[in-house]
């Protein structure tokens, strides 16, 4: 039977998004969803480090999220302007999205934090966004962290607050270029990965930088033809390393997210070798049927239904596996999406 995207669908209860984060990190819940097949676990993630073995390799996201979201005025009018930074083409210019665009044609000028900053429109982008000249007496990126707003999904129906600059964000985060969080790293602390390595897991990072094309809905129901957004990512020669000798061995490669997940099946080869090639870009698309050849299983957070996210989850668990987690997870109270609960499949 051929599946279209409407198999891939599932009814969330009003409520259920999480719109704050659980305190402290490790508290959030977890469930387990065997790949042999065995019956669902429900657990705390503090339980997380029990499912490792000695010589697991267990791979992080450290992409760091930027307050991308700039509010102010059009020059001139007062009109409300939002931009939307998406990436760094230069010393102070950024290609971004502008809002509300029609009223911003090239030439425009928006006002942002009481004068500290302002930003000439400049063209459009072949991807339908903006080039963004901005003009800072001090240092753009330090006024940008300073007034910036965190770019909060769409589902969290609330401002994005100062706590998010740092809640929105793993421990481990350290390569800054994402406007969206890789969220499944948000359950870690300090404590939890002295744990692991005390197993004797191998802990490494690789950098993806989650865009917008995250949030991308699939518009058409035969999502084979779904395009991905290109995402950055780097696989450093530690981690290809650690990867590949386990690999070598038989011994588990456990990825943390959906973007850790296509960030190491981009780039691996028939037997799941990794290679570390400098900066690259994927556009990956993953979904049922797939050949997974580099991870073993994967930690993941609840994802909206009928996405690119959902359909990677799919791929590995199966689809009917995948809404019978769900369908639990929802009867037993968990929270779902970025500030949500942990699932294990493994």
């Amino acid at each position: 039977m051929k599946l279209d995207i409407n198999d891939f669908n599932y009814n969330l209860p009003e409520g259920r998004i999480a719109l704050y984060p659980a305190e402290p990190r490790d508290s959030s819940r977890l469930l387990h969803l065997p790949l042999d097949g065995g019956p669902f676990e429900h657990l705390s993630f503090k339980d997380f480090p029990k499912f490792f073995r000695p010589g697991d390799v267990l791979v992080l996201n450290d992409s760091k999220v930027f307050p991308a979201r700039l509010r102010g005025k059009k020059k001139g009018t007062g009109g409300k302007a939002e931009i939307f930074l998406l990436e760094e083409n230069s010393d102070k210019t950024w290609e971004a999205l502008v809002y509300p665009g029609r009223r911003l044609p090239p030439g425009s000028v928006v006002e942002l934090f009481d004068g500290k900053l302002s930003a000439e429109i400049a063209e459009r982008t072949t991807s339908g966004g903006r080039i963004i000249h901005f003009n800072c007496n001090g240092n753009l990126l330090d006024t940008i962290w300073q007034h910036g707003e965190v770019p909060l999904p769409p589902y969290i129906s609330r401002s994005a607050e100062e706590a998010d600059k740092f809640r929105y964000q793993t421990i481990y985060a350290e390569n800054v270029g994402a406007v969206a969080a890789p969220t499944a790293g948000f359950h870690f602390t300090e404590v939890i990965l002295e744990r692991i390595r005390e197993i004797g897991v191998k802990i490494v990072k690789l950098t993806l930088h989650p865009g917008l094309g995250t949030f991308r809905p699939i518009t058409r129901t035969d999502f084979e033809n779904h395009e991905m957004h290109a995402e950055r990512f780097l696989i450093p020669d530690e981690t290809a390393v650690a990867i590949n000798a386990a690999k070598a061995d038989g011994r588990r490669v456990i990825a943390v997210g959906t973007t850790g997940v296509r960030a190491l099946e981009s780039c691996c080869d028939e037997r799941g070798l990794v290679k570390a090639d400098g900066w690259k870009e994927t556009k990956l698309f993953i979904n049922p049927p797939f050949e997974f050849r580099c991870i073993t299983g994967m930690l993941t957070n609840f994802h909206l239904p009928k996405s690119t996210l959902m359909l990677l989850v799919c791929a590995l668990a199966g689809r009917e596996r995948i809404l019978d987690a769900y369908r639990e997870a929802i009867e037993n109270g968990y929270r779902f999406y970025s500030y949500g609960d942990a699932m294990l499949i493994l």
